[in-house]
């Protein structure tokens, strides 16, 4: 996945031979990780509610508040693969820590005009979720790259496994914390918690050392893209129920007049972290398509709970099951992915390959959120089951051709 950098005011560079203490250094990396998505978690349980309620905005805009940030992200996955590649994703996680900032301050300048002017706070509001995306695109890419060239290909698992517990777990933690200042200080105390994220995240990877490139010619990324697509494919369709649980369910618990929309996204994001625990090993053992097959299914029965879901217990208990079968897909199929690649393309391979959950979570806002007009707030989390149903299909696909090429 990635490997370079070539400013001349980083410290010294490291190289990409194993090091006496793999797990330090995955965990640095997954300490970018876990505190740009603490970032990304401030807001998931208070936005859509603020937008829909406080400003007075429909549920599709509540929704796109959401998803905007994965606009960003889509348009930043053809740069931030090739960047952490080529000049290093210790460069590319900085970029992502300034844009956290640049997040928070935009968030406190909606904060700042949505009393006399909530048409006008949307503005801002926009821009905060956009660069947010970027931060999240940057980081996300960046710390996988950098932990994998920090110790060596055969940890890449587990590289990829501890950073998707990082993402999920910051989540999980970030949503109530994200309610608990905003009953503080609403937005404005969610966007000072955002831009403090920024700068501590800044601060702790700045004096981290670099790593260097592998001076062999790249494959294109475009190249890189059409080799990942059908996995990706795959993803993004397991991704749409996560877009809807993160984008809706505070919406949902607000509908049926249920406390305790945060505990469900700690639910989701929890479950997933133990899912990686308890299981990861599973795809060395059984093979990224069997796993992600079996946890495809288990994300399904999850969204079914929270779509049928009687009482808020039963929905919480449904987010968790969604998030303990999502939590191994990307990790499944990614594994086969960066193998599709060489060495010095793996970031792009990454890249292009989050790409597609990128697309899922950004056009799950707005279609969700029409879903909610048409037919109520339960629809969402029925387009997410239906869709982790065609991902599963997917997949068998790609294993009856996988079985054919070996035959």
């Amino acid at each position: 996945m990635s490997h370079a950098s070539s400013a001349p005011a980083a410290p010294h560079a490291v190289s990409q031979t194993a090091t006496p203490n793999p797990n330090r250094e995955i965990l640095l990396s997954v300490t970018c990780t876990a505190l740009a998505y603490l970032g990304v978690g401030l807001p998931l349980a208070v936005l859509p509610d603020w937008v829909h309620r406080d400003l007075g905005f429909s549920t599709v805009l509540a929704g796109l508040a959401i998803s905007i940030q994965y606009v960003a992200t889509i348009i930043s996955r053809g740069l931030v693969g090739p960047m952490a590649d080529t000049a290093g994703p210790r460069l590319s996680i900085l970029v992502g820590f300034a844009c956290c900032l640049a997040s928070g301050i935009a968030a406190l300048g909606a904060a700042h005009l949505a009393s006399a002017s909530p048409s006008l706070a949307l503005v801002p509001l926009f821009l905060s979720r956009i660069a947010l995306g970027f931060g999240e695109s940057m980081i996300g890419t960046g710390a996988i790259a950098w932990g994998i060239a920090r110790t060596q290909p055969a940890l890449t698992a587990r590289v990829i496994s501890w950073n998707g517990m990082a993402t999920y777990g910051a989540i999980a933690a970030g949503a109530p914390l994200g309610a608990w200042l905003f009953g503080i200080g609403g937005i404005g105390a969610i966007g000072l918690a955002l831009a403090l994220t920024g700068i501590a995240g800044f601060a702790f990877a700045w004096p981290q050392p670099t790593t260097r490139s592998i001076a062999s010619q790249r494959m294109p990324f475009h190249h890189v893209l059409r080799r990942v697509t059908p996995y990706g494919i795959a993803l993004a369709l397991g991704a749409i129920g996560f877009g809807a649980i993160s984008a809706f369910i505070a919406l949902d618990y607000s509908a049926r007049g249920w406390a305790g929309a945060p505990l469900a996204l700690s639910a989701f994001g929890l479950s997933f972290v133990a899912s990686r625990l308890l299981f990861v090993r599973q795809i060395e053992r059984l093979g990224g398509l069997r796993v992600a097959l079996i946890f495809l299914a288990i994300e399904i029965v999850g969204l079914l709970l929270v779509w049928q879901a009687p009482v808020a217990s039963i929905a919480a208990l449904g987010a968790g099951a969604t998030g303990f079968g999502f939590a191994l897909i990307f990790p499944a199929l990614g594994m086969i992915v960066v193998d599709l690649v060489p060495p010095q393309n793996r970031g792009s391979a990454i890249g292009a390959y989050s790409l597609f959950t990128d697309v899922a979570l950004c056009a799950t806002g707005p279609a969700a959120g029409y879903l909610v007009g048409t037919s109520g707030y339960q629809a969402p989390f029925l387009l997410g089951a239906v869709s982790a149903l065609a991902g599963a299909v997917m997949v068998v696909m790609l294993m009856q051709a996988a079985r054919h090429r070996r035959t």
